[in-house]
């Protein structure tokens, strides 16, 4: 490295470096997340004779976590509607399947590129704890499913004391 470079690198903040990190970090997400999608791009000239869907609709993300009195799930579930969404509880799996319609304004052959993505998904989550199946509320706002779980009263109370040997 050149000495120039040195002193560049010496000066920057702990916070720029971090953001630079970040940076470096999502750019290795993306670049896993076409490898996954399209693992030999230029077979059959190009990304556009492989009929693959990018893995955000097929496994959308989650968020799951626990509030004093309340299991939460978020799912991210961008261009899609409330209609097309179904969740259901079995025991302590929570269950979010749905699917994103095509829209079949434009012809297949007039695609220069296509990475949105259209078809059904299921995704299964198995909940910390146990919850009271007939007060969950669902509320679907902006592309993102939050679900909100009361726990049993059983579940609030559990915390275990560990002795120590």
């Amino acid at each position: 490295m050149a000495k120039a470079e040195e002193k560049a690198v010496a000066t920057k903040k702990p916070s720029e470096i971090a953001s630079r990190v970040e940076d470096i970090e999502h750019w290795m997400e993306r670049f896993m997340d076409d490898i996954w999608r399209r693992p030999f791009p230029s077979l059959f000239g190009g990304d556009r004779w492989l009929p693959v869907r990018p893995l955000s609709i097929r496994m959308p993300s989650l968020d799951v976590y626990e509030e004093e009195d309340s299991v939460v799930v978020k799912a991210e579930l961008p261009g899609m509607k409330k209609e097309d969404v179904e969740v259901n509880l079995a025991g302590e799996t929570l269950t979010i399947k749905g699917e994103k319609k095509d829209d079949k304004e434009v012809k297949e052959d007039n695609y220069y590129r296509r990475e949105r993505s259209y078809g059904s998904f299921l995704r299964s989550v198995g909940l910390p704890c146990e919850v009271k199946s007939d007060e969950i509320k669902a509320s679907f706002k902006d592309g993102v499913l939050e679900i909100r779980m009361p726990k049993t009263e059983e579940a609030k109370k559990k915390s275990v004391s560990v002795k120590i040997d």
